[in-house]
């Protein structure tokens, strides 16, 4: 028996290991390049970087979703869920009074995603994989662990509980979403099949 059921499950499971390298790379670099930027004068000191981090973050977590939820042409409901994630996404950012917040619901989204669409697809092809949407958030929440737990160790940085449950948050928002328009998606397929 081979490690991956397929190579789509192969391929997410890469990904999700580049984006979770990505943001532990992070953990000791960004504060260090932001500085070493403005310090050569190639970063404008007006200019927030976490803004445009921000930014960039949104742009990876539309393509994901576009990528992993939407295959397919979308029909009513699809389209309402959509936009009742997207209202849910901008109402959470909104009430978020820390820009660098955010970030955790939006790299721990796609890791979320990454992580349930892997294991999604591991049970589609006949392995056992208890509960893909609760196991994706706590191997999601897993992750973020880890990372404020490696914060402990980098004296730029610093443990902090909230920021755990952040990362929770963001992995339940994200598989949520994924399991929705997965259900919707499913309903109008099996809608189309019965006319």
């Amino acid at each position: 028996m081979t490690l991956f059921s397929s190579a789509r499950e192969r391929r997410l499971w890469l990904w999700t290991l580049a984006v979770v390298v990505a943001i532990y790379s992070t953990l000791g670099l960004a504060r260090t390049l932001v500085e070493f930027l403005r310090e050569h004068g190639l970063l404008d000191a007006s200019l927030d970087i976490t803004l445009v981090l921000f930014v960039l973050g949104m742009i990876l977590v539309t393509a994901t979703v576009i990528t992993q939820g939407m295959k397919a042409r979308p029909g009513g409901a699809e389209i309402v869920i959509a936009l009742g994630i997207t209202a849910t996404y901008l109402l959470v950012f909104t009430r978020m009074a820390i820009i660098t917040e955010r970030s955790h619901l939006i790299e721990y989204g796609v890791v979320g995603i990454f992580i349930y669409a892997a294991l999604a697809e591991r049970a589609s092809q006949g392995r056992r994989v208890p509960l893909p949407p609760l196991l994706a958030i706590l191997a999601t929440s897993a992750v973020g662990l880890l990372d404020e737990c490696i914060q402990v160790f980098i004296p730029t940085r610093v443990f902090d509980p909230q920021d755990i449950l952040f990362n929770v948050l963001a992995a339940t928002m994200a598989v949520t979403a994924s399991v929705a328009l997965a259900w919707a998606r499913r309903r109008r397929e099996k809608e189309g099949k019965l006319r």
